[in-house]
């Protein structure tokens, strides 16, 4: 079912769903849901193609051969590994697609290089000389053996399909061949995947193409599910400047390593956004990644990157180091003021609307009479809710009395007002020394 959700202005929505507006007060279920899920579209030498896939952080350690053709620790793994230092979830979707690589007798699972560094190996049963084994191996490495008597038997692994017209014949080793990755990536495959990508939920986007047409599509694309469609998450971009936006995160830095993106930074700030817990911040969280980062400014460059709403690392001794946790939202104005450049506001913000959406679309959407009893359980809720925010110190001075629901213009419809204090980390210290 299609749910309505975004922001509103007046009380004339068609779809039921929940719509939630955040707005900076005048200045003189009923739990938190976890945090930690990421989406990234990247390009691989093997995997699954054209579809979004998901993957935890244990079944990427323990089946990373298995999902993306290499071992955990290899090089053409970093981003990923990086991606997993904070975040617990990964929704990854393969760009382009790959020509398999095959032989006489099989032919790659997937399209990519890496089905080239596939081989079938095939050598007599020693038990049974009528019988043969059939192995596949990766890198000279044996990843599956079968024993069967002609190619019918043969059933399908992790890694090859099987022609099962092959006539099998003793081979000390028959490599893949022909494998390739696409030839380009285009911004009809990163459109392809924000459409697939639409109906997931997660915390953070990342985009690592240093294409400016690609990424304005990513900044249409959060535009118009944070304020449309009432989907609350963040994207991170690399150099998204003048976006003045607080749905995007504009990483600055460079990442300086030979043939490497410099825009790889993506990765660990898209985990590093994801994986924040609502009442932290990654304001001075260290950079633990394995990539070398560009640090090299000066002071005023510093302050100039803040002032333009921009994500950027600076050196701490000997290490690199977040300066403050923003977005590009610069505009402020009496309704949202510059609370809203922090990203902890946002997360805070952003969790009170999922969470809010869920109990109302799941507890009291069609199951609940919009009647003064029926409005008081959802206060309760919504109360109960922001009390486990207090609790954990991501909001401050909550009352009851901040949450009023109230019937709204038609008979189904229920008006919240609802007002937090967002806590944020201290980042500034003023301090005042008295010597007598």
């Amino acid at each position: 079912m299609v749910l309505g959700g975004g922001t509103f202005t007046s009380q004339n929505k068609v779809l039921p769903g929940s719509y939630i507006n955040f707005v900076s007060a005048a200045r003189a279920s009923s739990s938190l849901s976890d945090r930690g899920v990421a989406a990234i579209a990247i390009e691989l030498d093997w995997g699954q193609e054209g579809k979004v896939f998901t993957v935890n952080n244990e079944e990427f350690q323990r089946y990373s051969q298995f999902i993306f053709g290499y071992e955990y620790t290899h090089e053409k793994l970093i981003g990923i590994r990086e991606l997993f230092l904070n975040a617990k979830t990964l929704h990854l979707y393969r760009l382009g697609k790959g020509v398999k690589a095959a032989n006489n007798y099989a032919t790659a699972m997937h399209g990519g290089i890496r089905g080239n560094d596939l081989k079938i190996v095939i050598a007599k049963n020693a038990d049974n000389p009528s019988d043969f084994d059939v192995s596949t191996l990766l890198d000279n490495k044996r990843v599956d053996t079968q024993t069967v008597s002609v190619a019918t038997k043969l059933i399908d692994n992790d890694f090859v399909q099987f022609k099962k017209d092959a006539t099998l014949a003793v081979s000390a080793g028959v490599p893949l061949t022909g494998g390739t990755n696409a030839s380009s990536i285009t911004g009809e495959d990163h459109q392809t995947f924000l459409d697939k990508i639409e109906p997931f939920n997660f915390h953070t986007l990342g985009c690592t193409s240093i294409t400016e047409a690609v990424k304005s599509l990513y900044i249409a694309f959060t535009k118009r599910l944070r304020d449309e469609v009432g989907a609350k998450f963040q994207t991170v971009l690399y150099k998204a400047n003048s976006v003045d936006y607080e749905g995007i995160i504009s990483v600055e830095n460079k990442v300086t390593d030979a043939e490497t993106n410099e825009a790889s930074l993506i990765y660990w700030t898209t985990g590093a956004a994801a994986g924040c817990p609502v009442n932290k911040s990654n304001t001075n969280k260290k950079y633990d990644g394995e990539f070398t980062v560009d640090v090299d400014y000066k002071q005023l460059q510093l302050q100039d990157a803040l002032k333009a709403g921009k994500f950027i690392f600076h050196r701490v001794g000997d290490e690199v180091r977040v300066l403050e946790d923003i977005n590009t939202f610069v505009s402020f104005t009496s309704e949202k003021n510059d609370d809203f450049k922090y990203n902890q506001t946002i997360r805070v913000l952003d969790q009170i609307a999922n969470d809010i959406a869920v109990l109302f679309n799941g507890r009291y959407l069609g199951k609940i009479q919009n009647n003064p009893s029926g409005r008081i359980s959802f206060w309760n809720d919504i109360v109960k809710h922001h009390q486990e925010l207090e609790q954990i110190q991501a909001i401050e001075d909550f009352k009851p009395d901040d949450v009023v629901v109230e019937q709204g213009d038609s008979k189904k419809s229920v008006l919240v007002s609802d007002t937090v204090t967002v806590t944020n980390a201290m980042g500034q210290l003023y301090m005042t020394v008295s010597v007598k």
